[in-house]
């Protein structure tokens, strides 16, 4: 499915210049976040490894915006912006991988393994593609119980060759459930490009054999994932099954932070660089907005402030004690 200029240019009129603003500062956020969060892992406060999302902002945004407030979502272990995007609140998610006591799970999860249950962030998960049974689980508990909820579950390229993915999206797809796979394609599964791992050009196409829509979109355009976003789920909502969609994105840092990225050059970076997402945002999408540029100054501004805030809550907050290891291990009902 292309979308033309055109259909580009009726979502933008209809999400409407607010909306469109909170868009804007969602990938703000994420990307301040995980352009600090590399400055900060280098100062080695930081406990175990961090994944970064920088460059990927337009599909998690595109894909949430779509969502009502109590879809869900799973994540992968690059998963920092899939949870900024569903509301994570920003203070107690980077006291989470600063390992602290006031993190949203306690301090417990870490970078991969943040959930916030509550905002309908199933987790990010630490085991490639783990979170595909778990969104195909909630979108049947939300069929059976008809509460009009859709399940997204976010995933990587690499994973894409894992047998819990087909297995997922065959169960979904055979009992038509309220479901979104979204494939965030960056290039790479740690160093390996997807054309020595994978035959089909697309990993789109392999949605013929499951008989549900493949879709490609450009994920470096919050736009054009969005409207894609938006038309799976208003068909899982009427009962017609999943949709498979893949975004070609590229992630600006490495597979993990101390990656020495010998697999691709400064000038693959740089070209990707030059289609920024929130260039793209600022230079095609603001001025069909009205949205002016001292606007989204003010919103960096802004995030700017934030972040700040959380960074010094987040080192002052307190570790866990050790006892704090035989709590939530278990759930009573």
């Amino acid at each position: 499915m292309a979308t033309t200029c055109a259909e580009l240019s009726a979502q933008i009129e209809a999400l409407g210049r607010d909306r469109l603003l909170a868009m804007y500062e969602r990938m703000r956020m994420i990307r301040t976040f995980e352009d600090k969060l590399h400055d900060l892992f280098a100062t080695g406060d930081i406990p175990g490894f961090v994944h970064l999302y920088a460059g990927e902002e337009a599909v998690a945004v595109g894909v949430i915006t779509a969502l009502g407030p109590d879809d869900y979502v799973t994540s992968t272990h690059r998963g920092h912006g899939h949870c900024l995007a569903k509301g994570v609140e920003l203070k107690p998610m980077l006291a989470e991988i600063y390992g602290r006591i006031t993190g949203v799970c306690k301090g417990k999860g870490g970078s991969m393994h943040i959930a916030d249950i509550e905002r309908g962030m199933l987790g990010a998960n630490g085991i490639v593609g783990a979170g595909m049974p778990i969104a195909a689980g909630a979108a049947l508990a939300a069929k059976i119980r008809k509460t009009g909820q859709t399940s997204v579950c976010f995933f990587g390229d690499g994973a894409s060759n894992q047998g819990t993915v087909y297995e997922a999206i065959n169960l979904a797809a055979i009992w038509d459930l309220p479901c979104l796979f979204v494939c965030e394609n960056n290039g790479y599964a740690e160093a390996t490009a997807p054309s020595y791992s994978t035959k089909v050009e697309n990993i789109a196409d392999r949605a013929a054999a499951y008989n549900i829509p493949g879709v490609i979109v450009d994920g470096q355009n919050v736009i054009e994932v969005y409207a894609a976003a938006k038309q799976a789920v208003e068909r899982a909502q009427k009962g017609e099954g999943p949709t498979l969609i893949e975004a070609k994105t590229y992630r600006y840092y490495g597979h993990f932070e101390g990656d020495a990225m010998k697999y691709r050059t400064a000038e693959e970076v740089e070209a990707y660089r030059q289609r920024d997402p929130l260039k793209i945002f600022a230079e095609q999408i603001a001025p069909q907005a009205e949205i002016r540029i001292e606007d989204m100054q003010a919103v960096d501004a802004q995030v700017d402030g934030r972040m700040l805030e959380a960074i010094e809550f987040a080192q002052s907050s307190p570790l866990p004690q050790p006892e704090d290891c035989l709590t939530d291990v278990y759930v009573s009902y």
